[in-house]
């Protein structure tokens, strides 16, 4: 196993730089290009990034992604799939960058790529596993509106979370490097390849996205891109889980991309439940709420990665662990649930009790009959890169 890790890891170097570089070539190239096609976001009042900003790191991920794919042989009808499909949203999101399209026509496209996806690659859900206890629970006729589902859920989820510099692209890396791991213990060596190649893709572009001592701030966003991001990690879960060659339980899949799942989940009830939209657009996502409490961009990032990989580790172990497969998704709804309860106070609401803890943890306390003294905090409020 050990030997089988090194040359993975001596390979996947190798595998992922190419796409790496050309991510970034694309992104230099682009980026100039990005006014002139009207694909630049401009602050306003919920977008508050210090300057307008080029939305092409989506296209340029794809279009690598795309390019590395036909010289990676060999051009399966599952990688065709992902590609038209890739295409199809890449369009759609250029559109919506540009025009700001009605959000139905999104919904829309990402259905129709899930359903290539599904009659054209092949790939889509077809069991659950043991996850209502029992063995081969086949979908049946229900596995094609539970493609649809999964592949539109994770496309939204990942658009929902590109609200910060680096966070759409460090969550995603993080499942991939997941789902590499999942897929190198299974033996599927021909996923391990294609999430390499992706992977390079987003490193590419964190280059330009992710804050770093060297890069400030982000001089690119995803844009439309970001739901291209959850097409990819949708297809590499239904891949992992689905493949009978090299089965990994399906029960895992939602555990690896936790963190923007269950904060769209929450945030689509709170908005039916409120009679809105559930697309409409708000500052009460996690991340948002994080910034709202003081952290500063790069520590929601650090910590929701984080909390990404703890949760998909723990998940994995608890698995190998022979725990039943039926609690998975009882505990599943239950950090929804629980994450849903904790967060009904407003963001607002989360900024005042974080100045009052962090005033109460810097004061020290008042002499007998002294009058204390509270010292005020001012928070930042920055939020970084369009999110829907």
């Amino acid at each position: 196993m050990h030997d089988t890790w090194l040359q993975w890891t001596r390979d996947g170097v190798l595998m992922a730089g190419a796409p790496c570089l050309l991510t970034a070539l694309l992104v230099v190239l682009l980026r100039p290009l990005a006014p002139a096609l009207g694909l630049v976001a401009c602050p306003d009042e919920r977008k508050t990034h210090a300057r307008p900003t080029p939305l092409v790191g989506g296209q340029a991920i794809t279009l690598a992604g795309l390019i590395g794919a036909a010289l990676l042989p060999p051009m399966t009808r599952d990688v065709v799939a992902l590609g038209a499909a890739s295409l199809l949203m890449l369009v759609v999101g250029t559109l919506d960058d540009r025009f700001d399209i009605n959000w139905r026509l999104r919904i829309l496209a990402q259905t129709a790529a899930a359903l290539i996806l599904f009659f054209v690659g092949g790939v889509r859900v077809e069991s659950i596993g043991y996850a209502l206890g029992f063995a081969n629970h086949t979908l049946g006729v229900l596995s094609l509106p539970f493609t649809v589902l999964a592949t539109v859920g994770l496309a939204n989820a990942i658009n929902m979370a590109d609200g910060v510099d680096g966070l759409a692209g460090s969550l995603i890396m993080a499942a991939f490097a997941m789902l590499i791991a999942a897929a190198i213990y299974a033996g599927n060596s021909a996923l391990v390849s294609d999430l390499t190649l992706m992977s390079g893709c987003v490193l590419g572009f964190l280059l330009f996205n992710l804050r770093t001592p060297w890069n400030p701030r982000a001089t690119v966003f995803l844009g439309g891109g970001s739901e291209i991001l959850g097409l990819w990690v949708a297809w590499a879960s239904f891949r992992l889980t689905q493949t009978p060659g090299h089965p990994v339980t399906p029960v895992l899949a939602p555990f690896l991309i936790a963190p923007p799942v269950i904060d769209c989940l929450v945030l689509i009830v709170r908005r039916v439940r409120a009679g809105r939209s559930p697309f409409a657009a708000d500052r009460e996502h996690l991340h948002h709420r994080l910034l709202d409490a003081g952290m500063s961009v790069t520590g929601v990032v650090l910590a929701l990665t984080g909390v990404s990989f703890a949760i998909g580790f723990v998940a994995a172990n608890a698995r190998r662990a022979h725990v039943p497969e039926p609690l998975f998704p009882v505990v599943y709804l239950a950090a929804v649930v629980g994450y849903f309860f904790v967060s009904r106070r407003g963001g607002a609401a989360w900024a005042r009790s974080a100045r009052g803890v962090m005033r109460r943890a810097r004061s020290p306390e008042p002499a007998h009959g002294a009058v204390e003294v509270q010292p005020v905090l001012l928070v930042s409020r920055r939020v970084e890169g369009p999110e829907l």
